[in-house]
């Protein structure tokens, strides 16, 4: 492992673009391309943005930003792991990989509860009409599931390492049929800084831009705060269970 760390380095840093074929076309596609990879990595549903819809509907744009960046940081702590390849570690350590499904699914089901008491508070008004809910901790919510989510470190190790290797990607090449034709207009360069920082501008600006359909969907809807914030609860509390399940289930098999 320690072996394929300059490799990578040294690929990352001299593979830029500059003197190597690459032109500003092929830079910018790149860019986007990297974009693209951010946003299909961070826009599907799931805890993270379960996490993000919760804290953006009971607590503002801000607290939902602040949540998505804990997320995020989280991306850019595998970032640096799979950079010097201590993340390829716990793809060799299964068990060690079974703790880490199951702490994150008791941490799911523990802010599904939170996520659902706060959900009944909004249908309860105190004093001056304002509902009565707990503080948010969104950052460290979402930071803590992230870190204890073995396939997003999985994520890194396959598909993250794959970013950082020096080469050029062609991205339509593979299609059937329309393949040959199109080869050579998509062109992506792997191993360099501009895929790597269009892949975080695509992360970044998803955690950032949700919050906000958010917050203007929630003003618009009375009753959408309370509906986004029982199914947030639900969603973790559906993913927690899988978790826990799953963690169960391979324990049991080690006998």
């Amino acid at each position: 492992m320690a072996d394929s760390v300059p490799d990578v380095a040294a690929g990352f840093f001299t593979t830029s673009g500059v003197g190597t074929g690459v032109t500003l076309i092929d830079l910018s596609v790149t860019v986007f391309m990297g974009t693209v990879f951010g946003l299909a990595l961070a826009a599907p549903p799931g805890p993270m943005n379960a996490i993000i819809a919760e804290e953006a509907v009971l607590r503002g744009w801000r607290a939902g930003a602040i949540a998505g960046l804990g997320a995020a940081t989280a991306d850019v702590l595998f970032f640096i792991l799979a950079f010097v390849g201590v993340a390829a570690f716990i793809e060799s350590a299964p068990r060690l990989q079974t703790a880490m499904i199951g702490g994150g699914g008791l941490l799911m089901c523990y802010f599904a509860i939170g996520a659902a008491r706060n959900a009944r508070a909004m249908f309860r008004p105190t004093r001056g009409a304002e509902p009565s809910i707990e503080a948010g901790k969104g950052f460290y919510k979402a930071l803590a599931l992230a870190l204890s989510n073995p396939f997003q470190v999985l994520f890194w190790v396959t598909v993250g390492v794959g970013l950082l290797r020096p080469g050029r990607l062609d991205v339509l090449a593979p299609i059937p049929v329309l393949g040959e034709s199109l080869a050579g207009t998509v062109v992506v360069t792997t191993g360099s800084p501009a895929i790597l920082g269009g892949f975080f501008l695509g992360i970044f600006g998803w955690v950032l831009c949700f919050p906000a359909l958010l917050v203007v969907a929630e003003r618009r809807v009375e009753t959408f705060g309370p509906v986004v914030a029982f199914g947030s609860a639900f969603v973790l509390g559906g993913f927690g269970v899988v978790f826990l399940a799953d963690a169960v289930s391979t324990v049991l098999g080690w006998r």
